[in-house]
């Protein structure tokens, strides 16, 4: 049986409709309503920071006749520039090895026809990559020169970024936000309509724009002096969208 929703407190009877038509009713009701006229805005904001850290990525490789003697060759280079590092003050935290790998090394020869023989195995090589932070950008051409100097001899791309860029980011969301509401304003008074309250705001991830990447020359000729090196700076960039009511 259907509950009734409505009581006639007059009369002691029921007198409504049914729950679900009640239901129905509502809802009609809502589909009928005027919906809410509102404009959604975008803004972006930029905000520029100089580089306080680097991250410097370097790669021992070596190759010998056997997995072994490449292995001992490359593991010995990489111990002193290990060791070289955390005496000039980098820290356990600010290295991490990023790439080890042993691949076999082959020869292709060719038949005099043309047609290609069975490749020769000749050796094999070890490459060990490794991430380094560098959090006194001073010490960084130093810090190349001496990883070349004790065997690095492949990698070298630096990447300036900043250990804690939130104040940055905070003037680029401040920004944003009133690049959004001059944005609806303008439309808004261009169209001959009042802007109201803010509906809903919302902010994409805030992201550094892209730097060009700096590479280091992985030679030892380039030891004699340090590489020279400069950071910049960093830009910060924060996109939000805002909704706004529209009062007419």
């Amino acid at each position: 049986m259907a509950l009734w929703t409505i009581r006639n407190l007059a009369f002691g009877v029921l007198i409504g409709v049914p729950a679900a038509l009640a239901g129905l009713s509502a809802s009609a009701a809502d589909e009928t309503k005027p919906r809410e006229a509102v404009i959604t805005v975008s803004g972006e904001g930029e905000s520029a920071l100089a580089p306080d850290m680097a991250v410097l990525n370097l790669a021992v490789v070596k190759q010998a006749k056997t997995a072994r003697e490449a292995l001992d060759e490359n593991n010995k280079a990489m111990a002193g520039v290990l060791a070289a590092l955390k005496k000039g003050g980098i820290a356990d935290k600010d290295l991490q090895t990023t790439g080890f790998s042993v691949q076999p090394q082959y020869n292709y020869p060719q038949n005099n026809d043309g047609q290609p023989k069975p490749p020769e195995l000749i050796g094999y090589q070890v490459s060990n990559g490794l991430t380094v932070r560098v959090r006194d950008l001073g010490e960084l051409g130093e810090i190349i020169d001496q990883a070349v100097t004790l065997g690095v001899n492949q990698g070298g791309d630096i990447q300036f970024t900043n250990d804690k860029p939130d104040a940055a980011i905070e003037e680029a969301r401040k920004d944003a936000v009133a690049a959004a509401i001059n944005k609806a304003k303008t439309l808004s008074q261009a169209a001959g309509v009042k802007l109201g309250r803010i509906v809903e705001i919302s902010e994409n991830s805030a992201r550094p724009l892209p730097q060009p990447v700096y590479r280091a020359a992985m030679m030892k000729e380039a030891t004699d002096a340090a590489v020279p090196v400069q950071g910049g700076e960093n830009t910060y960039r924060v996109t939000v969208n805002v909704t706004f009511a529209l009062e007419q």
